[in-house]
């Protein structure tokens, strides 16, 4: 008899990774993934922790599904991610309905757990001593695109004080060095044109290897003899882990994208202080300096918190002034959340208020999209390369959407056909997202 599963997936790209990985183990058990939540006899959320918001989002598609197991007592309910390795007993007391919980480091482990849950277990496995990724099956289901999501670290070692990773995930672990280019080739071989590296500090590959020559600048230079494969990316990068020998290979390479997301987090070296984040606001301007000046057509994208406890306004201001001293092309924004088991939320006597932080959210997202513009309308009038990769059903027919080198997003009259192609296309338009314009020979 058929089986079919649904997972919902929240957070990054190292949650929906996890989630490829996920179906490719389910599938070795008999389950067909379904687009809907209704006609599943298996529900799972990944869930991701480092906000409040997507947690409280996850419990709140776990009621929903509670709803639909009342009239449905065979469906199976389970929880895994972040969340689920933090709040364990928890997830339980708040939807005594869901039949297993797994954590981050348990998914290897994930064909035991479905086996005892289909023989009607309630199981809670949460590991605090990680299950090698590379001991997982090796089937991997990946989401329809072009690009194929490859972890390569695993967890971090930096325990910033505002974040859960490190708690949630582990402490850095470098996975084997011939797995990671057996699936990229297994990838390629799938008919995906671009691989994009993953780690929560991507650029630390390696380091926790005897040998010096595992590191990321290396990783790079060998993929790129894969044939099939025409781009490689990586995210996200430490600031001090990006070493000469790395922005050389992005410059030199000719797969390797020209793109840098570095996570500044404040523009405050107080703020960065009390982050514990280990680099003061100078040292960043010259990591981003030092890229710009050897990589042509270089995007450096970054992230930011603000309202973190006891941010001034001042504080928030270096901010917003920053972004431009760096010449910063996108960045993501947050407003501070506390996290349980981080240092930063036990700091309760400075917390900002909601008005303030959204206020300032308010203020910077502003100053991004207006940073973003400012990107976009340098490569007016010039020619990129880019990687076609669909049809852009929002707008008008004959109306494709692609990629530059360095991660612009390009809209252009094309075709079908054109998909999974590299072409040379004129800049003319800059949005405030995106970039318009035309396909030259």
């Amino acid at each position: 008899m058929q089986k079919y599963v649904y997972i919902e997936t929240l957070g990054c790209q190292m949650n929906k990774s996890d989630t490829e990985r996920i179906l490719g183990m389910l599938s070795n058990l008999g389950y067909d993934a379904v687009d809907n939540e209704k006609d599943a006899d298996l529900l799972i959320i990944n869930t991701c922790n480092i906000r409040q918001l997507s947690a409280d989002k996850a419990y709140s598609q776990l009621g929903y599904w509670g709803k639909l197991k009342k009239n449905k007592p065979s469906l199976k309910i389970g929880m895994c991610g972040c969340v689920a390795q933090q709040d364990k007993e928890l997830v339980r007391r708040r939807a005594p309905y869901v039949d297993f919980v797994f954590g981050t480091l348990n998914i290897p482990a994930l064909p035991d757990i479905i086996k005892k849950v289909e023989d009607g277990e309630q199981v809670i496995a949460i590991e605090k001593n990680p299950i090698l990724r590379d001991e997982e099956d090796g089937r991997i289901i990946r989401a329809k695109s072009l690009n194929a999501w490859i972890p390569i670290i695993d967890g971090c070692d930096y325990f910033c004080t505002y974040c859960v990773v490190p708690y949630v995930r582990g402490r850095q672990r470098s996975r084997n060095w011939e797995q990671i280019i057996k699936e990229a080739k297994d990838a390629a071989k799938q008919g995906f044109k671009e691989i994009t590296l993953l780690g929560q500090t991507v650029d630390s590959y390696g380091r926790d290897q005897s040998n010096p020559d595992i590191n990321l600048a290396n990783l790079l230079k060998e993929l790129s003899q894969i044939d099939e494969i025409l781009r490689i990316r990586f995210l996200t990068s430490y600031p001090t882990d990006i070493s000469d020998d790395l922005i050389d290979t992005v410059a030199s390479i000719e797969k390797v994208s020209e793109c840098f997301h570095i996570p500044m987090q404040s523009g405050s070296d107080e703020v960065l202080k009390n982050m514990k984040r280990r680099y003061t606001r100078a040292e960043y301007l010259d990591i981003c300096k030092k890229i710009r000046d050897r990589v042509e057509n270089v995007t450096i994208t970054s992230d930011f918190i603000v309202g973190f406890p006891g941010e001034t306004q001042e504080q928030f201001e270096e901010t917003l002034s920053v972004i431009d001293e760096a010449q910063l092309d996108y960045s993501n924004t947050a407003a501070y959340s506390p996290r349980r088991q981080t240092p930063a939320a036990t700091w309760k006597d400075r917390f900002i208020s909601n008005d303030v932080k959204k206020e300032r959210l308010r203020i910077l997202n502003d100053k991004v999209k207006a940073s973003s513009k400012i990107s976009n309308e340098k490569y007016i009038g010039k020619t990129l390369e880019v990687l076609v990769e669909e049809h852009d059903a929002k707008n008008k027919e004959g109306i494709m959407t692609g990629r530059t080198r360095n991660n612009k997003v390009i809209h252009f009259a094309g075709s079908l056909d054109m998909v999974g192609t590299l072409v040379n296309v004129k800049m003319n338009e800059a949005l405030d997202w995106c970039l318009k314009g035309e396909i030259v020979n």
